[in-house]
């Protein structure tokens, strides 16, 4: 039971299953699966983002992450183009390190800032500018957010334990309670 005394269990479950085309920190034979629809520039996002990587070090290799684009560009204009420069550098080799600093630099997303996390990152800004200006990625991008609207996202963050979506708190304590409960049940 959440602290609100409903129960974290029994959401609504994934639609598009954890496959080849996601990005993965952890290892496939993980008893548990942690899927994240987020945006970059939502502020609770931004919170989740530390508690997600606390509780990655407290599971260890008990633990997949998966982060998914769900960019809300209704209240905040620069996610798409956030989601779109992550899905760029994945293409480089380098989702997970700009997904890090998206999240560090979180309340500075303009373009030109972007651009210059690109190259702090060692890889070349024309070329993501010139992925915005042909819409490279929003096919990707417009992948996961349709998967998450199915899946019963309503906001960001949206979590998903073992394919089962998560409602309770998003807090450490409570996604730990959560992992531990689909550790436990996760055939051996």
């Amino acid at each position: 039971m959440t602290e609100s005394g409903s129960s974290d269990v029994g959401g609504p479950t994934l639609t598009l299953p954890v496959g080849a085309r996601d990005h993965v920190q952890g290892t496939d034979g993980a008893p548990v699966t942690l899927v994240e629809y987020g945006d970059f520039e939502c502020p609770q996002c931004g919170q989740a983002f530390g508690i997600v990587k606390e509780v990655q070090r407290a599971f260890g290799d008990r633990l997949r992450f998966v982060f998914r684009e769900l960019p809300l560009t209704n209240v905040h204009p620069n996610a798409q183009r956030a989601a779109e420069a992550a899905e760029w550098a994945g293409t480089h080799g380098a989702f997970w390190q700009m997904h890090d600093l998206l999240y560090a630099e979180q309340k500075n997303l303009s373009e030109r800032h972007i651009l210059e996390l690109a190259l702090r990152l060692g890889l070349d800004p024309v070329s993501l500018e010139r992925a915005w200006a042909a819409h490279t990625y929003i096919a990707r991008v417009k992948e996961d957010f349709l998967s998450g609207l199915r899946s019963g996202a309503e906001g960001t963050p949206t979590f998903f334990v073992n394919g089962v979506g998560h409602r309770g708190g998003w807090d450490v304590k409570s996604l730990s309670a959560a992992i531990e409960r689909a550790a436990d049940s996760a055939p051996r």
